[in-house]
């Protein structure tokens, strides 16, 4: 039967499928109604950025579908290549790539830019999964188990803080730390590595004044209206004034150039803002959806370095959400987290789509367990 969405092996989810199409079309919806103000100040068209993200809509769709039809032999066989590259690109940004707000996270091909963190984080699940899954027996050691992948994710780490993206490093090691805890690591050697990491993150705050004035300024936004606790003060705002049913579609006061990045890491502000809680709630309920079909499709894989890289994919972009919200709400300090699926920028869009891509390949091969 396929009343549940789920297709016999061999077949698509077709509900998952749906479901991502539906997101897409509700981003760029969203694309649409937050960023005609800034578009029309900067390029004097309205349309520039929804042009933008239809375009990149359309490219990502070409990736997801090339996603979808990649051997995975093919793409576990790539691992070191693509690692590689991802490090160079990474390295590149540092030398070559533009200055936007004091970070260099991008590299310019003249008419876009690419953010390569997009793509190694995706790169970064495959082999963390090729390498747990093939080699299970030595994740239990130290020496073989856990040095590899700990100096792979840390070098990307690396790379990563000297652009300096401290919201990107998080999300990498978010990513290890899960795929280890259910990858078979010893558990003592997680609960060690997550109370260096968290040493080391307060370190970092500390020695960095503008992250320590971000802690400060989310933990006490009203203290510094103007300033530091601006762009939340903004944001919860534009979700209080949102009610029920919202203000609107397109009727958002915040984005008239009070909300920096309203149509980009904000842009669920005003969503929340124009949609209101039903809105809000639709988005939950589609996103809610898309991550129960995707955790499925890796809870139904036989194969174990199958099963790790769609739980990796699935938790790439419930991560990213969890981040951007909390950002959001005021939950967690600004970290420059796009929403999946919703935010503005054709790195993340392309990158999300490419996830969905590769969790439509796995979800051929899944099996319905009793």
């Amino acid at each position: 039967m396929m009343g549940t969405g789920q297709n016999s092996k061999g077949q698509i989810d077709w509900l998952l499928l749906a479901t991502v199409m539906l997101l897409v079309c509700l981003g760029l919806t969203m694309v649409l109604s937050s960023s005609g103000v800034v578009a029309a100040k900067k390029y004097g068209d309205q349309y520039y950025f929804f042009k933008r993200q239809l375009a990149f809509a359309g490219v990502g769709i070409v990736a997801m579908t090339i996603a979808y039809k990649l051997p995975k032999h093919l793409l576990y066989s790539l691992k070191y290549p693509l690692l590689l590259g991802v490090i160079g690109t990474l390295a590149a940004t540092l030398i070559i790539g533009p200055s936007f707000n004091g970070a260099k996270r991008w590299i310019s091909f003249g008419l876009f830019t690419v953010q390569p963190l997009e793509f190694a984080k995706i790169i970064l699940v495959i082999y963390l999964a090729y390498f747990m899954g093939s080699k299970r027996e030595l994740m239990r050691t130290f020496s073989r188990g856990i040095i590899p992948p700990f100096a792979v994710t840390g070098l990307l780490c690396g790379l990563l803080l000297l652009q300096p993206d401290f919201g990107g490093a998080a999300i990498l090691i978010f990513l290890l730390f899960f795929m280890c805890l259910v990858g078979g690591c010893r558990l003592i050697y997680l609960i060690i590595s997550a109370g260096l990491a968290a040493g080391g993150a307060a370190l970092l705050i500390w020695k960095e004044p503008y992250r320590l004035k971000r802690l400060l300024s989310f933990m006490n936004p009203e203290a510094d209206p103007l300033n530091t606790g601006y762009q939340v003060l903004q944001s919860l705002y534009a979700i209080g004034s949102g009610g029920v049913t919202g203000v609107g579609l397109g009727a958002s006061k915040q984005k008239l150039l009070f909300l920096p990045e309203s149509y980009t890491d904000f842009i669920m502000s005003i969503m929340g803002e124009e949609l209101g809680f039903v809105g809000m709630s639709l988005f939950f309920f589609l996103f809610g959806m898309f991550l129960w079909r995707a955790f499925l499709v890796a809870y139904r894989q036989d194969e174990m370095t199958d099963r790790l890289a769609a739980f990796g994919l699935t938790l790439i972009l419930a991560i990213s959400a969890m981040l951007n919200l909390a950002v959001v709400m005021g939950a967690a300090p600004p970290k420059g987290v796009p929403m999946p699926f919703i935010s503005y920028g054709g790195s993340s869009f392309v990158a999300t789509l490419i996830c969905a891509g590769l969790l439509l390949n796995y979800s051929r091969t899944a099996v319905k367990r009793s």
